[in-house]
């Protein structure tokens, strides 16, 4: 077992063990057991009583964040040559159509997020291949097929993320940076936990929110009270 640094002893001892901490406090000591060099990336870890193996208990949505991610998101958009002037007005990085569905062929995926319309999703049918594993496949829930091209790209720019709940009941996303302040962390926690409140499956039974914890990058996990987020 490796031995804990001094930063990582120092840190470990500002968390009472065992303890269950309010989203706001949580926030605030993410910020200050975090010592590393870059702007870490703040993340929440939320445990759900649900079962992701039945279709009618996924758990799958988007929440546009108030404070933003925090990260440079690079944005590709799909679309018809009348709608190309607005996305990159929007914020898109790469707009076009056929010529990027030939350089994906190629394996070219280097974006964070590919927005179309619906009327070119059966040109992108074939793209499954490549785009699907690097989970970069456009889908109408997450917001990424639309008719309105430049809305959904301001959105991506400004903070809107899709999440899905895993096999093991556990939805996992960043919500900030540690840079970004207390305030901020918090607010991002909370919406986004709320938009999963709103997203409780009608057939789920007991409890819905099982746990939640809070962490940066290269951090410890600290534990929240779910109730805080209530």
């Amino acid at each position: 077992m490796s031995k804990l640094t001094k930063n990582q002893k120092l840190a470990a001892a500002k968390i009472e063990e065992g303890k269950a901490y309010t989203v706001a406090e949580a926030a605030a000591l993410v910020k200050e057991i975090t010592t590393t060099k870059f702007d870490a990336s703040v993340d929440i870890d939320v445990r759900l009583g649900v079962d992701p193996r039945k279709a009618n208990q996924m758990v799958r949505g988007v929440v546009s964040l108030p404070n933003g991610t925090g990260k440079v998101v690079r944005v590709l958009a799909l679309c018809t040559p009348d709608q190309e002037a607005a996305a990159k007005e929007a914020g898109a990085d790469y707009v076009g159509l056929d010529e990027y569905i030939e350089k994906i062929k190629g394996g070219w995926t280097d974006v964070d997020v590919i927005i179309t319309m619906p009327a070119i999703m059966g040109k992108i049918g074939a793209l499954g291949r490549v785009l699907g594993p690097r989970g970069l496949m456009p889908n109408p829930k997450s917001g990424t097929v639309t008719m309105d091209v430049a809305k959904a790209v301001r959105e991506v720019k400004q903070g809107k993320i899709d999440f899905k709940v895993d096999k093991f009941g556990i939805v996992h996303t960043s919500i900030g940076k540690v840079s970004f302040t207390a305030e901020q962390i918090t607010e991002n926690a909370l919406e986004f936990i709320h938009t999963l409140i709103k997203l409780k499956p009608a057939v789920s039974k007991g409890t819905y929110v099982k746990s939640i914890y809070l962490s940066s990058t290269m951090s410890k996990g600290i534990k929240v009270d779910p109730k805080s987020a209530e």
